[in-house]
């Protein structure tokens, strides 16, 4: 049976630590996620995605046109990287196919 100082050092690897919440420059739900403006205690939040509290609806909005863009640019990216990946493996273009042309092929009836 293992001496319970092995207990005791592996428990150590389990140690929770609590976050820096100065690491951020913000407290959750203390300061606008946009414009970092503080939050009233006394008015509407408004939330975006669950966890991100926005001082006004005008910021939220700037924000969520921000994430779509980023999506469309990232979509937009993932695209143009499987139509390379694609003509690579075709080895050409894919507006460069070799096209020939077949003359006096018989034609059964």
């Amino acid at each position: 049976m293992p001496s319970s100082s092995t207990f005791a050092s592996s428990s150590s690897l389990f140690h929770i630590v609590p976050l820096d919440r100065g690491a951020t420059g913000r407290y959750a739900m203390d300061a606008c996620y946009l414009c970092g403006k503080p939050l009233p205690t006394n008015l509407d939040i408004f939330m975006y995605r669950g966890d991100a509290p926005f001082c006004s609806e005008e910021c939220r909005g700037v924000q969520m046109d921000m994430d779509e863009a980023r999506e469309r640019i990232n979509t937009n990216a993932i695209l143009k990287e499987r139509a390379a990946r694609n003509e690579q493996r075709r080895g050409t273009p894919s507006t460069q196919h070799n096209v020939t042309c077949a003359s006096n092929v018989p034609v059964t009836s």
